[in-house]
């Protein structure tokens, strides 16, 4: 009986000996296993690879019309912009009845067009025109701007721009994003993108100015495309490089255009000051986004090694770095 009595107070600090064990064991896990949830988790780095099968964006390239660059030279963006895109066969070559274009400026900034920080809305007007004199059933003009796109699209002009010329503006609404992988991306995965303007469109032209920037040496025709991102996009600058590469293989315009009538060339993107542009009139269009980003780097007196983007896209096989390989049409309009 006294053994028995013993034993109760040896077994009940076995008890909760084991009981405390088992515990720190258990908060043991449950903290590594947070900690290490902490850890892996990186809420500044890209989505975890999305579950869904990658989405490919439509191809808006015409196979027939070739990898071309045509470089016209002058003071008159609309002179300039008509002699490149006749030297390339006229925007006939492009554009067909019934093709209904959807057209991606660059509207990032609250900013007004003398700064060149944002597509020139007379060049806007101009390519908007040409495409229905092809036979373009609806022209859409659109952008995802860093800013309020009330203010952005108003104040640098291409609302204006976009509607007196016949063309539907198309607004950045959370309805019109989508969260897509893109196929042979390395960082779009399981990402928000403006997919909503793709929708019905048959061709694809970028309308971009030629720009310095900070972080990625350039903004010219495959930066564009940022404005198709949605989220917290600029978490993608500590891999700009890359993503704007990954930015080329999901979109394949019909054509870019490259307006280097003036380049900003110090404090882009956004300048600021007249005293941060050079006059170069030049205008490039190339069915080729690589070879034309490739000869707006000179304009900013750089080459494309310099810009590691185009080295990438290249090597991705989006195009050419080499433009010069393309034999390039120039013209000039005095």
């Amino acid at each position: 009986m006294s053994e028995k009595i013993k034993d109760r107070p040896v077994q009940s600090q076995m008890d909760r000996r084991d009981f405390l064990i088992r515990s720190a064991k258990a908060g043991a896990t449950v903290g590594v296993a947070a900690a290490l949830g902490y850890f892996l988790h990186d809420p500044f780095g890209p989505r975890a690879p999305a579950a869904k099968p990658p989405t490919a964006l439509p191809n808006f390239s015409v196979p027939q019309a070739g990898r071309k660059i045509a470089i016209a030279t002058g003071s008159d963006r609309i002179k300039t912009v008509d002699a490149a895109i006749e030297a390339l066969g006229g925007m006939g070559t492009f554009i067909k009845k019934g093709d209904r274009v959807l057209i991606k400026v660059n509207a990032s900034f609250a900013s007004p067009p003398s700064l060149c920080a944002t597509t020139n809305p007379e060049l806007l007007a101009e390519v908007t025109r040409l495409c229905f004199s092809a036979g373009a059933a609806s022209v859409a003009v659109t952008d995802s701007p860093i800013n309020d796109p009330e203010s952005c699209f108003s104040l640098c002009g291409v609302r204006e721009a976009a509607l007196s010329s016949g063309a539907e503006l198309i607004m950045p609404e959370p309805s019109l994003f989508t969260d897509i992988t893109a196929p042979g991306t390395t960082l779009i995965r399981d990402w928000p993108v403006f997919t909503g303007p793709f929708r019905g469109a048959t061709k694809l032209i970028g309308v971009s100015p030629v720009k310095e920037h900070n972080r990625s040496g350039a903004t010219l025709s495959m930066k564009n495309w940022y404005g198709f991102i949605g989220g917290r996009r600029n978490i993608f600058h500590q891999n700009i490089h890359t993503f704007i590469k990954d930015l080329a293989v999901m979109i394949t315009p019909t054509i870019v255009i490259l307006d280097g009538t003036f380049s900003m060339v110090s404090n882009g993107p956004t300048g600021g000051s007249l005293s941060d542009l050079r006059q170069t009139d030049t205008m490039i269009v190339s069915t080729d986004q690589v070879a034309a980003d490739s000869a707006g780097a000179r304009l900013l007196g750089k080459t494309p090694q310099e810009l590691p983007f185009i080295i990438k896209a290249q090597q991705a096989g989006v195009g050419t770095a080499d433009f010069e390989s393309l034999k390039p049409l120039r013209v000039s309009t005095g």
